[in-house]
C-alpha cells in the first residue's frame, strides 16, 4: 500500500488565478507560504526562519469558493496530494513542477481581519469530485487493508 498525502497550514501568497475548462469546471492555481521558525542552538548559532513556498491547485467547487472567498495574506489549512509534471518553456527547455492537488480546505483568517468576509468557512470535497482522474484499476482499500 501507498500513501501521497500532505497536510499544509500556511499563507496566502498571491490572490487566486481561476480558469474555467471549456467544459465549465474551474481551476484555481495560487501559492501557499509555510514557515519554520528560526531557533538559537545551545552553542549559540543562530537557525534563521526557513519559508517553503507550495503551488496550489483547486478543482471545481474549492476553486469556485477561492475565487470568492481566498485573497493574499488569508491563513488556509490544506490537505492534499504532491503531483510534479514537466513542461517546455518558450525556450524549448525542460521545466519541473511540483503542486499540491488540494481535496480539503479550511479558510482559518477570522472574519473581518483581511478581505475575506467569510473566512471562517470550512470547505470540503471528496478527491473523486475535485479533479479530474483517470479510471483506476486498483480497488479502494477496505477497513481490513489499514495498518492501524
Amino acid at each position: 500500500m501507498s500513501v501521497n498525502k500532505v497536510i499544509l497550514l500556511g499563507n496566502v501568497g498571491k490572490d487566486p488565478e481561476v480558469r474555467y475548462l471549456d467544459s465549465g469546471i474551474a481551476v484555481a492555481t495560487f501559492s501557499l507560504a509555510t514557515t519554520e521558525k528560526g531557533y538559537t542552538l545551545s552553542n549559540g548559532t543562530q537557525v534563521p526562519d526557513r519559508t517553503e513556498w507550495h503551488n496550489i491547485v483547486l478543482w471545481r467547487g474549492l476553486a469556485e469558493v477561492a475565487e470568492k472567498y481566498v485573497h493574499k495574506g488569508d491563513k488556509l489549512y490544506i490537505e492534499g496530494k504532491i503531483r510534479s509534471r514537466s513542461y517546455d518553456d518558450q525556450a524549448g527547455a525542460k521545466r519541473y513542477i511540483t503542486e499540491i492537488f488540494a481535496d480539503n480546505m479550511e479558510m482559518l483568517t477570522p472574519k473581518g481581519a483581511g478581505t475575506s468576509a467569510t473566512a471562517t468557512q470550512t470547505v470540503q470535497q471528496q478527491a473523486a469530485s475535485t479533479q479530474p482522474q483517470a479510471s483506476s484499476s486498483q480497488d479502494s482499500p477496505t477497513a481490513d487493508d489499514l495498518p492501524f
